[in-house]
């Protein structure tokens, strides 16, 4: 009798998209056309009034007066340029010193042990309760305001990179010496490796703490800046120039989230998929 081919079992097919499985970005572009429909919409029907929400017409008038070198204020490429480079030296500073503070405090007790008690304690500190301190330690110039931002990047930073060292299995490790590989080749092709993701990660976060901070950091005499924009404004009730600058600060910052996110595609494309 032949044989007959036994039927093919019909594939499974689920019904939901895994999480992150799809493009949201017409999500995105909806969730932000409805906020700024309906911003549109309580404004012109005067629901509250324009001290507290100004129209968005009134908003982009602003932006136009700042951006052009109208307004009866610094430009807003001065504003800009010097929030820039206070936000992304604290930021810069901090990589540089945090990560390698993480990747010791994850290979070493004794250096867990000296770092972690003090990050610990002034993690959870919001930073206008030290900022006082930093300036009466370093004045009034531009060192406490990087400082300031400087430490709110640097404990995400840091315990990221802990986090991360703790990444690779033990037997990853343990395949590596048997291939005859020393300690530090195991640190810097096994033990990175793992760790990168979780670093880009705390990478994202920290910077996202460095803009949080910065209005309080341009408190401190501070003449330019996207803070200190938004601080003066507030002073004389100019709620159209807050809203303005609040913003751009949130574009800025979610763009450069955007870009952080592409380099970690790029730098650790294994990420979800081992």
């Amino acid at each position: 009798m032949p044989d007959v081919p036994s039927p093919t079992p019909p594939q499974k097919t689920s019904a939901f998209r895994t999480p992150g499985e799809g493009s949201s970005v017409v999500i995105s572009v909806v969730t932000i056309v409805s906020l700024f429909a309906l911003w549109f919409a309580i404004t012109e029907m005067e629901l509250i009034k324009p001290l507290f929400l100004p129209k968005p017409l009134t908003v982009f008038q602003q932006f136009v007066e700042y951006a052009t070198g109208t307004a009866n204020d610094k430009p807003l490429w001065d504003h800009f340029l010097a929030s820039m480079l206070r936000v992304f030296s604290a930021f810069l500073f901090a990589c540089v010193t945090a990560i390698p503070v993480g990747i010791a405090m994850g290979m070493s007790r004794v250096a867990r042990g000296i770092f972690d008690p003090p990050i610990e304690f002034y993690r959870p500190l919001p930073p206008l309760s030290y900022l006082p301190l930093i300036i009466i330690w370093f004045g009034i110039d531009e060192l406490p305001k990087v400082l300031l931002i400087y430490l709110a990047c640097f404990a995400p930073l840091a315990l990221a990179a802990r986090s991360g060292m703790r990444g690779a299995s033990q037997e990853q490790m343990h395949a590596a010496y048997s291939m005859g590989a020393s300690y530090w080749q195991v640190i810097l092709h096994v033990v990175l490796p793992s760790a990168l993701p979780e670093i880009l990660v705390g990478m994202r976060i920290a910077i996202g703490f460095g803009w949080t901070t910065l209005v309080a950091a341009e408190m401190v005499a501070a003449h330019t800046g996207l803070g200190q924009m938004v601080l003066n404004a507030s002073n004389f009730l100019r709620t159209d120039i807050v809203v303005m600058g609040i913003i751009v600060i949130g574009i800025v910052a979610y763009l450069f989230d955007l870009l952080m996110r592409w380099v970690e595609r790029v730098v650790v494309p294994w990420k979800g998929k081992i």
